[in-house]
């Protein structure tokens, strides 16, 4: 067969192929579909709520807390809030003691046991509420001193002072007992807070390491109200005490009591002239005003005169 003629032949087979599959698709007319990723969708927006803005005024005030019956608050009976935890008592009797450097080789500091204060008078009565109110301002306020000792030798006493003075320490000694002799123990202070008597005993540390040192805390008694010109150092720095009592139980009686009338009440404890009492008060509160309309409530409530003092 010719060449021309079985090109011709193969060219006629081709463009009959191309017809049978392009034309039936030019007849239907449907053609590639675009991809869906491309395809364009109307959304329609609905339209803006029409509404009106309200104004709502909202009490920030914290609620008062429920009024309980004594007996309900029972189970926190022995709840206290220690505010005394010294790293170790002052007026124990240390392990080994040493004397200042301008004592006798032969003279050692001894620490001498605390005299017990007279005792706070507790309340009697019902159960849950007390008979004679004690005394508000007892133990109110506290400060805390840096005891160096108790010495046997006046002398030595004397000199440890005056080289504390010169140092620029407000030192002082006082008469005191150890094991039936008489002694004097040498302190430096008060100071109004824990942190700035530590931050005095480290010093004196570096200064005479040989002088054994600790922190303790008396009590002192209140007279009258915290001064109205004087502003407490931390939000609920004020509050109202109601007493202070040797017998944490009958501290206890009187925060249920308190707590029951619908107030805020709570017992912490404190060291008195080594001796430890369980004060209950009322609060605390932001400002001294509120803390003045605590201490009304109470007393008309529950006929307890309360001292306001500063947390």
């Amino acid at each position: 067969m010719d060449l021309s003629l079985k090109q011709r032949l193969l060219g006629a087979a081709v463009l009959i192929a191309l017809a049978v599959i392009f034309v039936p698709m030019f007849i239907s007319g449907s053609g590639p579909r675009q991809p869906t990723s491309l395809e364009t969708t109307p959304l329609a927006i609905p339209p803006a709520p029409d509404r009106e803005f309200q104004t709502r005024e909202l009490d920030v005030a914290p609620p008062r807390p429920a009024a309980a019956s004594p007996a309900a608050a029972s189970p926190d009976r022995i709840t206290t809030v220690d505010t005394a935890s010294a790293p170790a008592p002052a007026d124990a009797t240390p392990a080994s003691t040493a004397p200042p450097a301008t004592a006798p080789a032969a003279t050692k500091p001894t620490l001498a046991a605390p005299t017990a204060p007279a005792p706070v008078a507790a309340p009697a009565g019902k159960p849950g509420e007390s008979a004679a109110a004690p005394r508000a301002g007892t133990a109110a306020h506290a400060r805390y001193l840096v005891h160096l000792g108790v010495y046997s030798s006046s002398k030595n006493a004397a000199d440890l002072v005056a080289a504390l003075k010169k140092d620029g320490f407000a030192a002082y000694a006082e008469a005191t007992d150890y094991q039936g002799k008489s002694a004097e123990r040498v302190r430096v202070g008060p100071f109004a807070d824990r942190a700035a008597a530590e931050a005095a005993r480290l010093r004196i540390k570096q200064l005479k390491p040989s002088v054994p040192g600790s922190v303790v805390e008396n009590a002192d008694d209140a007279k009258a109200d915290a001064p109205a010109s004087l502003a407490a150092n931390r939000a609920g720095g004020f509050a109202v005490q109601l007493g202070a009592f040797k017998a944490a139980d009958e501290a206890n009686k009187l925060r249920d009591r308190v707590r029951g009338a619908g107030f805020a009440a709570f017992v912490d404890k404190v060291n008195a002239d080594g001796a430890t009492l369980w004060r209950v008060r009322a609060g605390p509160e932001v400002d001294r005003a509120a803390a003045e309309k605590l201490r009304t409530g109470i007393k008309d409530r529950l006929k307890v005169d309360g001292m306001i003092v500063t947390q």
